[in-house]
């Protein structure tokens, strides 16, 4: 199912047009004014990033989860984030106590709430969104949803555009199927399509096992030659790309890859990571 949106690949928080990827170049900035916004999870990782750029940025933000880290707890200081830039996004953030997966009584708990934007970040399946989507349909500015580069068909031209064909039997299917749906209801969202994201506090150990055998002195398996392509991003710069696109017409429809600029082979993280641990990446 290739939804056919001709986007602009983010590098950093500046989207550009890399090669074969030229086209309509749209420039992403925050709105001015202060918006009451609606995040999905908030406090793993990307959503904890996404959550402190919003509220720094002047936003009202209002988290959806368990309630398992509340507002406030010290696991969620950003590395780098002073106690008072700590204080600061915490007195504007608040928490909505609930179970995504439990539709029927996520639809309770918000139905009297009302927001200028959603942030739905961990969405994987179509049914996980609908009850979200079929609320505030009508109800809403902007809806930014979380999708995935998995949805792209195997290519060996690499990093993926936005145009590329989508596999339907990939196992982020669902993301499709959520994409479509938006579409069908004519909901005035923007789709987000990161590759591996990895950076400080990253629950996937990614870049951590590459670490952990470097590290302890072990050789590091790669698949095939190493020389396969794949593409990263760093939490940060998806955070800011997620929070620019808020307010901004041009955003409305479009589909966004973000990952670093270049691809990067197998054998180029092992190297990479060696030298960032200060080892001989031979």
């Amino acid at each position: 199912m290739d939804l056919g949106f001709v986007g602009s690949s983010f590098v950093g928080t500046s989207p550009r047009r890399v090669g074969r990827c030229r086209q309509q170049q749209v420039v992403m900035m925050a709105a001015g004014s202060s918006k009451r916004v609606l995040v999905i999870g908030g406090t793993r990782f990307s959503g904890l990033y996404l959550t402190k750029v919003l509220a720094d940025s002047g936003h009202d933000v209002v988290l959806f989860n368990r309630g398992n880290t509340p507002v406030g707890d010290k696991s969620l200081m950003v590395p780098g984030e002073t106690d008072e830039e700590f204080e600061a996004r915490n007195a504007r953030t608040s928490t909505i106590i609930g179970d995504r997966t439990d539709g029927e009584a996520m639809v309770a708990k918000l139905k009297d709430e009302d927001f200028d934007a959603i942030y739905d970040n961990n969405g994987r399946e179509l049914d996980d969104s609908k009850p979200l989507i079929d609320l505030y349909k009508g109800r809403v500015e902007h809806y930014v949803y979380m999708s995935s580069a998995g949805v792209y068909l195997k290519s060996d031209i690499m990093p993926h555009c936005e145009p590329d064909a989508t596999d339907p039997k990939s196992r982020h299917k669902g993301k499709l199927h959520t994409e479509a749906y938006l579409i069908e209801q004519e909901i005035p969202f923007t789709s987000i399509r990161p590759t591996y994201i990895y950076g400080a506090l990253n629950y996937n150990p990614l870049e951590q096992w590459f670490f952990e055998r470097i590290a302890a002195g072990r050789p590091v398996p790669v698949p095939g030659s190493g020389l396969n392509l794949t593409g990263l991003g760093h939490v940060q710069d998806l955070a800011k790309a997620m929070a620019s696109v808020l307010g901004n017409e041009k955003a409305i429809g479009q589909v966004y890859n973000i990952q670093d600029e270049k691809a990067i082979t197998f054998d180029g993280i092992v190297r990479a990571c060696a030298q960032a641990a200060g080892k001989d990446p031979a």
